[in-house]
């Protein structure tokens, strides 16, 4: 491998996994994922920013072929796929300290083992000169581990983010691009960063004070266009939910396949944007990314002995940990001959502050009655919408 040149002494040592399919045996990884390091080469000292996934310490060796010395290993995160080379690479160069936060000092020791007098302590906002190169330490806690910091070069106004701003995406490409980039950024953000949100918030906005013309994280491809990745950033964090429902459902016997169908028809004839999923082949990834932005999430559950289907307790699970922004929640359903579906689902969800709106369970297969009372929710459903921005999908569509 050969490093490549993102700015005037600064180089990406990319390390890619294009077969892997899992990422912490929870996250799909559809396009595989990288894993990166950064070499900064001052007139008087180098330092690499990360080191990557030990189990691909190879090719960051490969990349560092020709390096004599390296004086400083900057660890901005603790998670062995960001710092779990770090002992290796320590063995290579015996001469190189790592520098990092307290916080993340401590962390290297309990899960790495680093000896604590092979670490430099650095405060928020101190910095570090390579000679022409200056180093600044940012401290982002919370994105999405409470040690996470950036580091910002201030003289090719290059932001190192670490996880900030990442996308789990094996390429070639140096730079991203941004219909390209989007989506793999968007499934990043959902699975790691959206229980974070105010966090993130805060974090732009000390960033925006920053002249930045790169960044450069440490899953994915570096960013040219800063502009665009703080605003799809913001949009995710901070905006208000969009005018979008997303029905996640299972159907054992069909009866609750009808009303959720009936209930995608009617939401779409009143305007709302309706992302359908079927959890009964269930992509963690798939269901975090429609959570991002809609205002409405509505489960579709048959009851299982006496309560909803296990992959839908499953689902409103992970819902519950991601903590979406959504405003209103429902659910619709049928169930043989007893059971408490709608009670045993409520009290999963304590971290999503949203608005119940009244159920639709019904015994057996549904009545036309049953399904005028579907049609009374998409209704309020719709009502609840009104005023709401147009979802990504709408907005493409008018496009």
């Amino acid at each position: 491998m050969k490093p490549m040149k993102i700015a005037e002494g600064v180089y990406s040592l990319r390390i890619n996994d294009f077969n892997r399919r899992l990422f912490d045996s929870l996250i799909p990884l559809p396009e595989g994922t990288s894993y990166n390091a950064y070499l900064v080469k001052g007139s008087e000292k180098t330092a690499l920013i990360d080191s990557g996934d030990p189990g691909k310490a190879e090719v960051l060796f490969d990349h560092l072929k020709d390096e004599k010395k390296i004086d400083y290993v900057v660890s901005q995160h603790a998670e062995q796929d960001h710092s779990g080379s770090i002992q290796l690479v320590l063995g290579r160069y015996p001469g190189a300290k790592v520098v990092t936060n307290p916080k993340c000092k401590e962390l290297l020791m309990t899960h790495l083992h680093l000896p604590a007098d092979k670490i430099i302590e650095v405060k928020d906002g101190e910095t570090l000169s390579l000679g022409g190169k200056t180093l600044e330490f940012l401290y982002l806690p919370w994105v999405h581990w409470p040690e996470t910091m950036g580091t910002y070069l201030r003289e090719e106004k290059c932001l190192f983010s670490c996880d900030f701003f990442g996308s789990h995406m094996a390429t070639g490409e140096v730079f991203s691009e941004e219909h390209r980039v989007y989506d793999p950024m968007k499934r990043y953000f959902a699975e790691i960063m959206m229980p974070f949100r105010s966090n993130i918030k805060a974090h732009l906005e000390r960033l925006s004070r920053y002249d930045i013309s790169l960044i450069a994280p440490s899953h994915g491809p570096v960013h040219a266009n800063p502009k665009f990745i703080m605003e799809i950033y913001k949009d995710w964090a901070v905006s208000e939910p969009r005018n979008k429902a997303v029905v996640a459902f299972i159907s054992m016997h069909g009866s609750t396949e009808i009303m959720v169908n009936r209930l995608v028809s009617r939401l779409q004839e009143a305007g709302v944007c309706v992302e359908k999923l079927n959890l009964e082949h269930f992509d963690e990834g798939r269901v975090a990314m429609a959570l991002v932005d809609a205002a409405t999430i509505i489960i579709g559950t048959p009851t299982v002995l006496t309560g909803p289907h296990p992959k839908v307790v499953y689902a409103v699970h992970l819902a519950n940990l991601l903590r979406p922004k959504a405003k209103f929640v429902s659910v619709i359903g049928s169930f043989g001959w007893g059971g408490r579906a709608v009670e045993k689902r409520a009290g999963l969800i304590p971290n999503i502050k949203a608005e119940v709106l009244k159920p639709v369970i019904v015994k057996g297969l549904p009545t036309e009655s049953d399904l005028a009372l579907v049609d009374a929710l998409a209704a309020t459903i719709a009502e609840k919408h009104s005023g709401l921005a147009a979802c990504v999908e709408e907005k493409a569509a008018a496009v």
